[in-house]
């Protein structure tokens, strides 16, 4: 089979596309070692004081674990409750299979506003009988993010069901299986990967959600994007600079890892 080789001119102009959508990042590199209070390209002299201030401030490092342990939490929560819908829907196929697709992916499709709105009035409404699943408090940002997310992780375990042959299920069913050896031992194994990326994007989704959580938190649950908002909203501190040069170079770190273990898993498959 003929393969596709793109031209010179072809890849200068995909290299020149690329740079053009890169430059808004590279362009907090320099804003990141600036001696000054305030965003600015630096002149002549460089500073490390941003990245200090990373280290030496303890708010970053308390909103990155709280994120963390928000985005862990939700992802894991959120992918359980999809797995759950999505093969049950599979396996029952109920009359009114559109609908419920239709609730479960609501979140996805309304205005965030009216999303933050609702739940905003609901975790205070919370707030009267306990102090956990609360106005301002982690786990009242964990549900509402699960709130946010699910509709997401239903569409990838969804998408992963439908690749399965339903006749896998009907002969473990044939052979006596019960519903949890036909669920843990014939369906999740074969949507395993829609579940990991699930639990990957859920993660994500959780960890940059900022609409929502402006709503829903105050002083007590702040996560590393609200703080990153407070510093540009009231002081533009260049600190958040320094900080996005960090997450810019992990994200890098993880792709080039996983570059260089599939070409390494690439090479051992053809030897």
């Amino acid at each position: 089979m003929t393969r596709l080789q793109p031209g010179l001119l072809a890849g200068v102009i995909a290299a020149l596309l690329a740079l053009f959508l890169l430059m808004p990042l590279i362009a907090v590199i320099p804003v990141s070692f600036t001696p000054s209070r305030f965003l600015s390209i630096p002149s002549g002299e460089l500073s490390l004081r941003h990245y200090r201030a990373l280290i030496e401030n303890p708010l970053w490092g308390q909103g990155a674990w709280l994120s963390v342990r928000v985005g862990v939490v939700s992802a894991v929560i959120s992918t359980a409750l999809a797995a759950a819908f999505a093969i049950g829907i599979w396996m029952l196929r109920p009359r009114h299979t559109g609908l419920l697709m239709g609730l479960a992916l609501l979140p996805m499709v309304a205005p965030p506003v009216v999303s933050a709105l609702t739940l905003y009035f609901f975790l205070v409404t919370l707030s009267q009988f306990n102090d956990f699943i609360a106005y301002d408090r982690w786990a009242g940002v964990v549900m509402a993010h699960v709130v946010m997310v699910s509709p997401f992780a239903v569409v990838l375990i969804s998408v992963g069901l439908a690749q399965i042959d339903r006749r896998m299920d009907l002969a473990a069913r044939s052979m006596g299986a019960g519903l949890g050896t036909r669920v843990f031992k014939v369906i999740v194994p074969n949507i395993r990967f829609s579940l990991v990326l699930s639990l990957f994007l859920t993660f994500v989704l959780s960890w940059e959600e900022i609409a929502v959580t402006l709503f829903i938190t105050s002083i007590e649950a702040v996560t590393l994007p609200r703080l990153m908002w407070m510093g540009l909203r009231d002081n533009i501190d260049p600190a958040i600079a320094a900080l996005s040069v960090v997450l810019i170079v992990v994200v890098v770190t993880v792709i080039l890892g996983r570059t260089a273990w599939q070409m390494r898993s690439n090479k051992g498959d053809r030897a």
